[in-house]
């Protein structure tokens, strides 16, 4: 089984229980067929890069999940159908990334100006 994020943006016009709904069927979705969901973020409503169906804002929703590769394909099928998702985007993380980004130590510099 391998780990997977998708990010989905939602047309602002929904409700928040419409949200929750379309949340809810992508998770029945992925649990369907096999998958694992360890992580679902509503990000809230942001502004778009660029406009999308007329749409300048959108409601961000990351879900993080673990399965087959199979799954990925249902989940894009459905993201596609749904009127709700303006769009998407699903990649494969490493099994040993987290949530979290990385960081690390940076050791001092000395710099001289001559």
């Amino acid at each position: 089984m391998r780990l997977y994020e998708s990010v989905s943006i939602l047309r602002t016009s929904l409700t928040d229980e419409e949200v929750e709904k379309v949340i809810e069927r992508m998770k029945e979705l992925l649990e369907r067929n096999g998958a694992t969901v360890r992580k679902v973020e509503n990000l809230g409503k942001r502004k778009l890069a660029y406009e999308i169906e007329h749409e300048r804002k959108g409601t961000y929703i990351c879900l993080q999940f673990e399965g087959p590769g199979t799954v990925v394909e249902e989940l894009e099928r459905f993201q596609r159908l749904e009127d709700a998702v303006l769009k998407f985007l699903t990649i494969r993380l490493r099994e040993d990334s987290s949530s979290t980004p990385e960081t690390r130590e940076v050791g001092q510099e000395h710099v001289g100006v001559q």
